[in-house]
């Protein structure tokens, strides 16, 4: 199983975050390379990809091996060593790659502070390069973005040799997840000739259903504003009665119950969806 790839794994320290990202010529690679788990670190397993890689490894970095141990540990043991490519980032965000000798040129990793860039059968070391200079550029970005936009520096470089299929982006942070989940993103484009401009635009749609806008930005429902969301409410069907009880309801059924508030206070992403959607419906109706 020759994942001939480029990833690059990650750990934000500011926001307790593991991440992963990766694209590849390629199907469904996000189903086998990127792994991560809360407090414990972020794996990328490629090449031939041995998908045990991914699971062992977080293992061992749970009973407390460091990076250079984990791959070690892993690669030693393996016969076919010289065709694995791995990557492994620990709860501290030391990191330690391994390129086997038989991996597809050009082929090779590189490690700096916080996270590693690796790849094989690229068409030269300028996209590992790219790669590796739009992650340490995007210092103070959230990571999952960071992340893909550190693969699509390296798609504008190069990229895979033989071209795009598939990419992936997995982060987990304890809680930061939907409903309290510790899987932050996981997002993964199987088939696509432009993967990673998809997941650019996943990661547009993950921001809007499950981001978290600032508290002192949020509005204050006063008698002007509960009318105009009590006037789209009642265009859109929810004229149950009670203005929070109908607000809660469309935004349950929209997707957006992440961006509710317990107060008498309205997030501006949820009021933009609102007026979008009911602008909509009226003007349907008029035509």
């Amino acid at each position: 199983m020759c994942a001939s790839t480029f990833s690059i794994i990650a750990y934000d320290h500011g926001a307790a975050e593991w991440g992963v990202a990766v694209q590849s010529k390629f199907l469904a690679i996000g189903a086998l390379t990127p792994w991560a788990q809360v407090g414990v670190g972020a794996i990328a397993t490629q090449a031939v990809i041995n998908v045990s890689y991914g699971s062992n490894g977080l293992l061992l970095l749970e009973r407390g091996l460091t990076p250079e141990e984990v791959v070690d540990r892993l690669t030693n043991s393996d016969p076919d060593r010289d065709n694995r490519q791995l990557g492994v980032i620990d709860r501290d965000g030391n990191a330690a790659c391994f390129t086997g000798s038989a991996c597809f040129d050009w082929a090779g990793h590189h490690r700096g502070a916080g996270y590693a860039a690796l790849g094989n059968t690229l068409v030269s070391a300028a996209t590992l390069a790219a790669m590796v200079e739009r992650y340490e550029d995007g210092a103070g970005e959230p990571l999952p973005r960071r992340l893909v936009e550190s693969l699509a520096a390296a798609q504008d470089a190069g990229g895979d040799r033989r071209g795009q299929q598939a990419g992936a982006v997995l982060t987990v942070s304890a809680g930061a997840g939907y409903g309290g989940s510790d899987v932050r993103v996981d997002l993964r484009v199987d088939d696509h000739p432009r993967p990673i401009e998809e997941l650019r635009r996943l990661l547009d749609l993950h921001e809007l259903y499950f981001g978290e806008t600032p508290p002192e930005q949020w509005l204050e429902l006063d008698d002007e504003l509960a009318a105009e969301v009590r006037e789209h409410l009642d265009r859109l069907g929810y004229a149950g009665g009670e203005l929070k009880a109908d607000l809660e309801a469309w935004a349950r059924v929209e997707n957006f119950e992440e961006r509710l508030s317990v107060n008498e206070r309205i997030d501006p992403v949820i009021l933009a969806q609102l007026r979008s959607t009911s602008d909509k419906v009226e003007g349907e109706a008029a035509r």
